[in-house]
């Protein structure tokens, strides 16, 4: 086929070519080249099962983004200047639309807590690359509107020069989040391409949790947050960190003198009322209208001064054995009869202290076959373990560890189990042990309340395969069940 141009038709014949050539690029292939990978990408995120019904980029987050650099320049996105807007976040690559839907619930947000932010990119593909940009939406987007360039700030918050060389996967762009931005938003960074006419788009979608920068040189280093009761004796620690490490110059220490002060919110106002008394570079407390920071009876903020040289906080307590904890079983029965093996044990315990309590009932053979936890509150509590055993002496052991964690109480006791048995002696009760399943291990089937026994290699190897989602050798009603087990 012949065709023929003239100078009228050189302007419509250009045009009509660029649209061609973008027709042709929006509807090839891409191939993998690079996303985000720290935040997550929108499609990393997929791929990682935080992001849901996200269509195929979960199987290639490499792929998504690629189209024409030049972003954000154009209205709508001419070609020639980066994605089309409401496809900004597929790149305009129809496979992958599913990406731009946009709502404020949508996405899996990545909580971000330092405006000091470290981006890193994974390349499957490298370029030469020109320079990594990074963008953020405006103050005041709607998270509920497809994403446009209206939706950004026109210029990047960051930008890092390429060199025109290959760049290396995992390599950190340190950037510095704007100090207004705060809550939701999106980041999108662009990494442009040196020797080619295309850039890859990648959007992250975060929680911006870091504080504001302060007036006066103030940034927020942690928090003092009443936690628990103190006793007499305790005592609290600020601990002080640099970048690097942690520096005792910095960190404050306060005990515990009297019961008032063990309350936590008093605690919180003492400690932070002793670093205020300490150091003139640190504060501690709650910033009014005018920024002074004053202690309260309640949550306290941490702030520090550049030349201190800390960074963060972290409280610590230190607390000692709650002497005067008291727990044990109250009172069982000697004997409790079994009915096929089966048998509920009922007893009751008593502790002067609220609880978390575990009690486990032993055979002879000090093998568990039963077990049962309760948060309990202070005074007398029923509890039952149901179990499946022979008969014989068994043990029955009662730990219980105070709210607080600070102490842990034991007792043991003895009882008898009388009656019809259970028959076959087993190992485990399916699935517990897993992992310790070899050739002969007995395990006991709840479902089916028959013991099995794993068979000898090469096949015992089959005894560990089992998960939720995989169940085919579980033992006695998976399918390849009889391929692993010998029912006893």
């Amino acid at each position: 086929m012949k065709l023929t141009f003239d100078k009228r038709s050189a302007l419509t014949a250009c045009t009509s070519s660029m649209v061609l050539l973008s027709a042709m690029l929006a509807s090839q292939t891409v191939s993998a080249h690079g996303y985000l990978e720290v935040p997550p990408s929108r499609a990393l995120a997929c791929q990682k099962g935080l992001n849901t019904n996200c269509g195929a980029e979960q199987h290639e987050p490499q792929s998504v983004g690629e189209t024409f650099k030049g972003f954000p320049a154009g209205v709508g996105g001419a070609p020639m200047q980066g994605p089309v807007d409401g496809k900004i976040a597929s790149g305009g690559t129809a496979r992958f639309s599913a990406l731009d839907a946009q709502s404020a619930t949508r996405w899996n947000l990545t909580e971000i807590r330092d405006r000091n932010i470290d981006f890193q990119w994974r390349y499957t593909a490298p370029h030469l690359t020109a320079k990594h940009e990074y963008f953020i939406t405006r103050d005041g987007w709607n998270p509920n509107v497809s994403l446009k360039r209206v939706s950004f700030d026109s210029t990047p918050f960051c930008t890092i020069d390429g060199g025109n060389q290959s760049p290396v996967s995992g390599t950190k762009h340190n950037c510095t989040l704007p100090s207004d931005k705060s809550g939701h938003h999106v980041i999108l960074s662009v990494w442009s391409v040196g020797n080619t006419v295309n850039a890859f788009y990648s959007v992250a979608d975060v929680n911006i949790l870091a504080e504001p920068d302060l007036p006066g040189g103030w940034a927020s280093v942690g928090s003092i947050a009443p936690s628990t009761t103190l006793l007499v004796g305790d005592k609290v620690k600020a601990r002080a960190f640099t970048a690097n490490d942690e520096t005792p110059d910095y960190s404050v220490e306060i005990g515990i003198d009297n019961a008032e002060e063990g309350i936590p919110q008093n605690w919180a106002f003492k400690l932070a009322e002793k670093i205020n008394q300490t150091h003139t570079l640190v504060r501690a407390g709650i910033r009014d209208e005018s920024g002074n920071v004053a202690p309260v009876k309640g949550t306290n903020r941490l702030y520090a001064q550049k030349e201190s040289g800390v960074v963060r906080y972290e409280v610590q307590l230190d607390m000692k054995e709650d002497a005067a904890a008291t727990m044990s079983v109250a009172s069982q029965q000697a004997e409790y009869v079994l009915d096929k093996g089966r048998v509920k044990v009922e007893f009751s315990m008593i502790s002067n202290r609220p609880m978390n309590v575990e009690a486990t009932l032993f055979d002879q053979s000090n093998k568990p076959v039963g077990t049962t936890s309760a948060q309990v509150a202070s005074g007398s509590t029923g509890l039952s373990i149901d179990v499946r055993s022979n008969p014989g002496a068994h043990t029955l052991t009662l730990i219980g560890t105070t709210l607080d964690g600070r102490t842990t109480r034991q007792d043991t006791q003895t009882t008898q189990l009388t009656g019809e048995g259970a028959g076959s002696e087993y190992d485990f009760v399916f699935p517990e042990g897993l992992s310790d399943y070899t050739a002969g291990t007995k395990v006991l089937q709840p479902k089916t309340d028959e013991v099995f026994e794993c068979k000898p290699f090469p096949e015992s190897g089959y005894c560990k395969q089992y998960s939720p989602t995989a169940t085919g050798f579980e033992p006695g009603v998976g399918e390849h069940s009889h391929m692993a087990w010998d029912k006893l």
